[in-house]
């Protein structure tokens, strides 16, 4: 070993020891007859110290050519600080060194490798490799490893065996895009990167391994943001001979797991509620449960009046932002502004002061009398101090325009803490949504996903009123995860295919192998799957997966530290049978 220590492990109990230490210089403070080196690795920071008159001149004269980041091997002798720093864990301590090897000198870096960084989001991953030596995301990085680790001490813990599923697959129509990959033996035909092992995990059911996990990589070809990548890592989970009872007690115990060990928070039982509920009261189904601010709507009170707006509405409802009475004119008129973004596209918003001296003044006076108003208050809860914020419209539209306007006031409010952790369970889905573009049924999830048993009639004649044995772990207002109760018959499989618009032809060749899978003796089964990197954005308090992944794309799906993707040659293109004219 070329070094005896790491930089974060010395202390005062190993003062007078002779140690050789080795790692990047962070920075050089030169005083003259006085020389500190910060001197960094994975595990810390430690001091430095060379003194004219104690420490040879050579050896003053080659630290003087060093730079930022320089690779250096140093020996020396431990000694008690003078004056300690009680930021670092090695503050107690500095080294008094007697030789220094260069390993490998630097180029001054594009960006100072500091919490504090001058580095733009493009700049530094351009540089990740640099940027991963900053404190700050190496500290993510071992979150991720730790989250990853106690992952599988839980699953170990309760049976599951950890099993690597294919990642050159079939592609299939259903779900988001695929990435292609094509075949260089079968011209003309292609492979497809998995949006998840979903087949592969229920064949291990088939196959009697009635607890599966993995920690995948997945992929999916869709529009970016802040919390998505084309690549991804899921923590996925299948098991059989269960019900949905079963998986949200199974799977409620992975979550509290990780909150014990990696943030040592203690989760209480996690609360239940239907989609319904959750569309009805909150406009979204994941709902931020940090805060209350319910949805109340208030047809019955306000339709009949003279106000049009509301008159011709399919629904009006609104929220509660306790003591904001005190919002001006000027800041209700911003709200509204925001509100009529095109990206919420709210066409106004009525708002109703409930003042602290007692008065009620709202936007809609005219139409309104006091006691209207009062009844309106009454209904909300509204206390002196309250501002009541009212939208109307057709019911689903409203309801995501008012849920974004419950988020925004949450967040000027101060209630929407990333270090307040809040875990809901929503279930009850419904099974299908209908396109409107296509003229055809979509699964809400996926088409494996079974129906609530006393819901398959409703397959025959309401397909709209199907709910599915499906549920979603919800995180602050964050989906992670999300699974269900799975289709383990033939025959309501391929009435399931038939329901998405699959002739019999075009699901035996997508997928034949399943159904055929299901006519020896499959299991009932379920699962589900975390988002991994969200989990660990979530338990690292930031909004950005990027931040926790070691090498990600940006918001164009590019690696610009590699500059991917790039062209290929002609010559593999026509290995390929790919025509580019």
């Amino acid at each position: 070993m070329l070094r005896t220590h790491t930089c974060g492990e010395l202390r005062s109990s190993d003062a007078n020891s002779e140690v050789t230490l080795c790692g990047w210089v962070q920075r050089i403070r030169d005083k003259g007859g006085m020389i500190w080196i910060d001197l960094r690795d994975r595990y810390g920071i430690t001091q430095l110290i060379f003194e004219e008159g104690k420490t040879d001149q050579q050896l003053v004269e080659k630290v003087r050519t060093l730079g930022r980041e320089f690779v250096i091997q140093a020996q020396g002798l431990v000694v008690d600080r003078l004056s300690k720093n009680d930021k670092i864990e090695t503050g107690d301590i500095e080294v008094q060194v007697k030789s220094i090897e260069v390993l490998n000198p630097a180029k001054l870096p594009p960006f100072l490798i500091e919490d504090d960084t001058d580095g733009g989001d493009e700049l530094r991953m351009k540089y990740r490799y640099l940027d991963l030596r900053r404190n700050i995301v190496r500290k993510n990085l071992l979150l991720r490893h730790k989250v990853s680790q106690q992952t599988r001490i839980f699953m170990d813990a309760q049976n599951f065996i950890e099993v690597e599923t294919p990642v050159l697959i079939k592609s299939t129509p259903e779900g988001a895009r695929d990435f292609v990959v094509p075949s260089r033996m079968n011209p003309g035909e292609f492979y497809a990167l998995p949006q998840s092992p979903q087949t592969f995990k229920q064949l291990l059911m088939v196959s009697g391994f009635d607890r599966y996990y993995q920690i995948v990589k997945c992929f999916r070809d869709e529009d970016l943001r802040a919390d998505r990548q084309p690549e991804f890592t899921q923590i996925d989970c299948e098991m059989s001979f269960v019900e949905q009872e079963d998986i949200l007690n199974m799977f409620e115990g992975l979550i509290k797991h990780l909150f014990k060990t990696v943030k040592e928070i203690d989760l209480p039982e996690v609360p239940r509620m239907t989609y319904a509920d959750a569309m009805k009261f909150y406009g979204s189904d994941k709902p931020d449960i940090r805060f209350d601010m319910k949805f109340v709507e208030v047809n019955d009170l306000v339709q009949n009046k003279g106000f049009q707006v509301f008159d011709d509405a399919e629904l009006i409802v609104g929220i509660n932002a306790t003591g904001c009475a005190e919002y001006t004119r000027k800041q209700v008129d911003e709200l509204t502004e925001w509100m009529k973004r095109p990206q919420i596209g709210a066409k106004g918003l009525v708002y109703i002061r409930f003042n602290a001296d007692g008065t009620i003044k709202s936007s809609v006076d005219k139409f309104y009398s006091e006691e209207d108003l009062k009844a309106i208050g009454e209904r909300f809860g509204a206390q002196k101090g309250d501002l009541i914020l009212l939208l109307s419209g057709q019911a689903d539209k409203a309801r995501k325009q008012l849920n974004e306007l419950r988020l925004e006031m949450g967040t000027r409010l101060g209630l929407r803490n990333p270090n307040d952790y809040k875990v809901l369970w929503v279930v009850d889905f419904p099974l299908l949504e209908y396109g409107e573009e296509e003229k055809r049924w979509f699964a809400m999830h996926h088409p494996f996903t079974s129906p609530k048993p006393e819901d398959i009639p409703l397959l025959e004649t309401d397909l709209g009123k199907v709910r599915a044995n499906a549920y979603d772990l919800v995180i602050n207002g964050t989906e992670v995860g999300g699974g269900s109760v799975r289709i383990f018959q033939k025959q309501l499989q391929q009435k399931m295919f038939e329901v998405l618009g699959f002739t019999e032809e075009e699901a035996k060749k997508q997928f034949g192998f399943l159904l055929d899978a299901f006519e020896y003796g499959a299991p009932p089964h379920a699962g589900i799957a975390f988002g991994f990197d969200r989990l660990c954005s979530l338990f690292g308090g930031v909004d950005s997966i990027r931040d926790f992944i070691a090498f990600p794309k940006n918001n164009s799906g590019r690696d610009v530290m590699i500059d991917s993707p790039s062209s290929i040659s002609e010559a593999q293109l026509k290995e390929l049978s790919i025509n580019t004219l």
